[in-house]
């Protein structure tokens, strides 16, 4: 509030006082109402600087040039000499007087009827053993997750009742798989000789193996007539590898199942290798999912749908196709090759 309206405030009830002659008015006034009169500013008129919208309310002349230390202890031994507020009534623990009760709920005469002698053991059963019983019918969703797997295996259940909080089990140390100690020289050898041991040649996840060596087992394929399973799964096979394995497979008679999974072969050269499959429909499983190239494309997957329908001995294609009506049609025709097979054997055991 300004000077001008102080004075129009406290003068509103004598008109005769002219507002411009403000000297003379001043000049009336008393020490304290000058006091009065200069302590009255605004905080918040921002057109004044902060150290004068505020008249010092200190009588106190200054001590000596600020210092923050002697500030800090002077406020912590006045914080310290000061007392404690008094409180009027300390507080006092006491039980209630009347003790909560559940309210009973009067049993209908359809619930008494109901009552077996079982109500008696449940009432008196301890949570944990609760627990269990709920584990032995199968009331899952009554346990956390540490019960639940505990009941799977025939453990203990140990969960603190049905408020227990699932904790977490320690981490099992897995050990690695140990290498495939394989010995390629001697296998390939094998296979040009036309080895009768050798039935299963496994060669997963060796990734030394040249590009010559495995062009070589391919070849071999050719001329072996022992060789039922060979699994050449991450072993960077490339479709240089794949066209001698496809050529290979259109002279096999025996093998049965061909595993070249996690590898780089590209969906024309699968396309060839399920040709050669063809030919004497001797293979019953085939996989070669997880190559470089994610997505065959539809070009390529309907080549497999034809080759598949083509086949009647296959039983096992291990491939993950694009379109769902790929994986309708495969799905349909390698289920036909099952119930023939089974058809046919079971026509056979009749006839014995």
């Amino acid at each position: 509030m300004s000077d001008v309206e102080f004075l129009q405030r406290s003068t509103s009830k004598d008109v005769d006082v002219d507002l411009e002659n403000l000297d003379d008015l001043l000049a009336q006034l008393t020490a304290e109402e000058l006091d009065e009169l200069n302590g009255d500013f605004d905080p918040d008129n921002s057109f004044l600087p902060p150290s004068e919208r505020m008249k010092s309310q200190t009588d106190k002349s200054p001590s000596g040039p600020f210092s923050r230390k002697k500030l800090l202890d002077f406020l912590e031994k006045k914080a310290k000499d000061e007392k404690d507020w008094e409180n009027i009534k300390q507080y006092v623990k006491k039980a209630p007087e009347k003790p909560w009760k559940p309210k009973e709920v009067k049993k209908t005469k359809e619930e008494e009827e109901i009552d077996t002698e079982w109500d008696d053991i449940l009432q008196q059963a301890t949570e944990d053993e609760l627990v269990d019983l709920a584990a032995v019918l199968g009331f899952h969703g009554m346990l956390n997750q540490t019960q639940f797997y505990a009941s799977e295996r025939d453990e203990k259940l140990e969960g603190g009742g049905f408020a227990g909080m699932a904790k977490s089990e320690q981490l099992r140390v897995i050990p690695f798989e140990p290498p495939n100690m394989t010995d390629v020289e001697e296998s390939l050898q094998k296979i040009k000789d036309n080895d009768s041991s050798l039935k299963h040649l496994n060669l997963n996840n060796i990734k030394n193996i040249s590009f010559e060596r495995l062009e070589a087992i391919c070849e071999g394929l050719k001329t072996n007539t022992n060789l039922e399973i060979l699994e050449m799964a991450s072993v960077a096979m490339t479709d240089r590898v794949a066209k001698k394995l496809a050529e290979g497979l259109s002279e096999n008679k025996t093998l049965k199942k061909l595993n070249i999974e996690s590898n780089f072969v590209t969906g024309e050269l699968i396309v060839e290798i399920l040709k050669a499959i063809n030919v004497h429909k001797t293979c019953t499983e085939f996989r070669a999912a997880n190559q470089k190239q994610e997505v065959l494309g539809n070009k390529i997957e309907t080549k497999i749908i034809k080759l598949v329908e083509e086949n009647e001995k296959l039983m096992t294609l291990g491939l993950a196709f694009e379109f769902p009506e790929t994986r309708v049609k495969v799905t349909a025709k390698l289920q036909d090759n099952y119930d023939q097979t089974r058809r046919n054997r079971v026509g056979i055991k009749g006839d014995v």
